[in-house]
C-alpha cells in the first residue's frame, strides 16, 4: 500500500502551496500531491482572462516547473480522485481502487462548477470555465464558427468571460437572475458601474432573468428559453453560477459541514489529523462581523495552505490573513481588500465617469473593505485601513487628493 507523512488531496493554488510550503518551513518528510486534472499544478484566475483570450500559454500558467516537483521531492498523483476516506485507518481509496494510507490529509479539492438544474443543462454545447479542459472546449467551440453566446450569471466568472468574447468580436448575451450583477459580493454602485460597461462593449445584459430551459438540435444547444418565454440563440452556453464545494467523501467520512467543510483557526476539520483549505473549507473570517465564511480566492487557498504547513512543521499560528481579490475586464482592473459584509456606509473615492474610483465600505463608521478600479495607489495605501479597523473622518476619506496613507 502507499503511504506518504503527508497526503495533499487537490493539486490547485492551495494544494501546491501548501506542499511547497512545507518544504520550505523544513518538512523532511514525504509528500504526496493528488491532483484529480491530468496537468501539472497551474494558475486558475488567467482561465478565463489571459487564457481564454489566447494572450497566455498554458506552460506560461504553471505554478512551478515541470523539474520543480521532483527536486522537491514532492510526488505528483495526477489524473486521480479520492473516493473514500477512513479516518480511523488513516486510507484513502481512489476512483481506481486503489488504497494510499497517510500520515496526515490535507484536503484541497476545491469544488466544481455548479449546473443549471433546468431542462436541456447537459447538452452538447453547454460550457463551464473552471479547469483547462474547460476553456479548451470553449475555445475549440468558437473555432469552429460559435458566434452566439450566452453566459448565464453575473458574478466574476461569467463578466470576465463576456469581457473575452465581446472582443473576440462574438455577440455575447448575459443573464443574471438577481436584480444586479456581482449582487453576492459588491455594493450597487460597483455593480451599476460594471454593467454599463459591458453594454458599452455590445454584451447584451439582462438581470432579474431566469433560465427556464434549454433547446437543442441532434443534442446540441440552439437556444435559451427564459421564465416568461423570451427565446435567445444561441451556439454555446457558459454557465457560471458558483461552485459546489467537493466535500463529499468528508462528510462521509464523518466531517462536520456547513456549505463547505468546517474548519478551526488552525484550518482542521473535526477529523483527526485531517486539515482542509481553499475554496471548500468554511471558517470563521475576522472581516465578515464574526460569521463563517467560504472564500474564493487565490489569496485565501494560499494563505490557509502556509498555515497549515507551519502547522505540520511545529509552528502553528491561526489564520488571520486579510482577504484580497482582482478581476481584470476590458481595461479596467479592479482590486478589492476585505469583505464588506453588514456595510452600513459606502465612501466614493474619484470618478466613475473617469472610470478611476474606489468605493470604501465602512460599518459603524469602520472601514471594512474597499473596491477600487484603476486606483492602486487607493489599494495599496488603504488596504492598511481595513487591516487595522480605522474609524476616519469621512470627509478625509471621500477626498481623492487626500492619500489614503494621510487618512486617520
Amino acid at each position: 500500500m502507499e503511504y506518504a507523512d503527508v497526503v495533499i488531496v487537490g493539486a490547485g493554488h492551495g494544494g501546491a502551496q501548501c506542499a511547497i510550503s512545507l518544504r520550505q518551513y523544513g518538512f523532511e518528510g514525504s509528500i504526496l500531491l493528488v491532483g484529480r486534472e491530468p496537468e501539472q499544478p497551474y494558475e486558475r484566475p488567467p482561465l478565463s482572462k489571459s487564457y481564454l483570450a489566447r494572450e497566455k500559454e498554458f506552460e506560461r500558467l504553471l505554478i512551478r516547473p515541470p523539474t520543480f516537483w521532483e527536486e522537491r521531492r514532492i510526488t505528483l498523483r495526477l489524473g486521480t480522485e479520492i473516493m473514500d476516506i477512513d479516518p480511523k485507518s488513516k486510507i484513502l481509496t481512489t476512483d481506481r481502487g486503489h488504497a494510499i494510507r497517510y500520515g496526515k490529509l490535507v484536503w484541497s479539492a476545491g469544488g466544481d462548477p455548479a449546473r443549471l438544474s433546468c431542462s436541456g443543462h447537459d447538452l452538447t454545447g453547454v460550457h463551464v470555465v473552471r479547469t483547462r479542459a474547460d476553456c479548451d472546449a470553449l475555445m475549440a467551440a468558437i473555432d469552429t464558427g460559435a458566434q452566439n453566446v450566452v453566459i448565464v450569471g453575473g458574478g466574476y466568472i461569467g463578466l470576465e468571460a463576456a469581457a473575452v468574447l465581446s472582443k473576440l468580436g462574438l455577440q455575447v448575451t448575459l443573464f443574471e437572475a438577481a436584480p444586479r450583477v456581482l449582487a453576492r459580493v459588491a455594493g450597487e454602485e460597483l455593480s451599476v458601474f460594471f454593467q454599463n460597461e459591458h453594454r458599452k462593449y455590445g454584451v447584451q445584459l439582462h438581470t432579474g432573468e431566469v433560465v427556464e430551459s434549454l433547446e437543442a438540435k441532434d443534442g446540441h444547444v440552439t437556444a435559451v428559453r427564459l421564465r416568461g418565454g423570451k427565446r435567445f440563440p444561441a451556439d454555446a452556453v457558459i454557465v457560471g453560477i458558483g461552485i459546489v464545494p467537493a466535500v463529499h467523501a468528508l462528510a462521509s467520512a464523518g466531517a462536520a459541514v456547513d456549505k463547505g467543510v468546517i474548519v478551526d483557526s488552525y484550518c482542521r476539520t473535526s477529523l483527526d489529523g485531517i486539515y482542509a483549505i481553499g475554496d471548500c473549507a468554511v471558517h470563521a473570517e475576522l472581516y465578515s462581523n464574526g460569521r463563517t465564511a467560504r472564500i474564493e480566492s487565490v489569496q485565501n487557498a494560499n494563505d490557509m495552505a502556509q498555515c497549515v504547513a507551519k502547522s505540520l512543521c511545529g509552528d502553528p499560528q491561526p489564520y488571520r490573513s486579510t482577504p484580497w481579490f482582482w478581476s481584470n475586464q476590458y481595461d479596467l482592473r479592479l482590486q478589492t481588500v476585505g469583505l464588506n459584509t453588514g456595510f452600513d456606509t459606502t465612501i466614493l473615492r474619484g470618478s466613475i465617469e473617469d472610470r478611476s474610483f474606489s468605493i470604501m465600505y465602512l460599518r459603524d463608521g469602520i472601514v471594512i473593505a474597499m473596491d477600487c478600479v484603476n486606483a492602486v495607489k487607493d489599494y495599496v495605501q488603504g488596504r492598511k485601513l481595513v487591516e487595522s479597523g480605522a474609524r476616519p473622518d469621512l470627509l478625509k476619506l471621500a477626498d481623492r487628493a487626500t492619500p489614503l496613507s494621510a487618512v486617520t
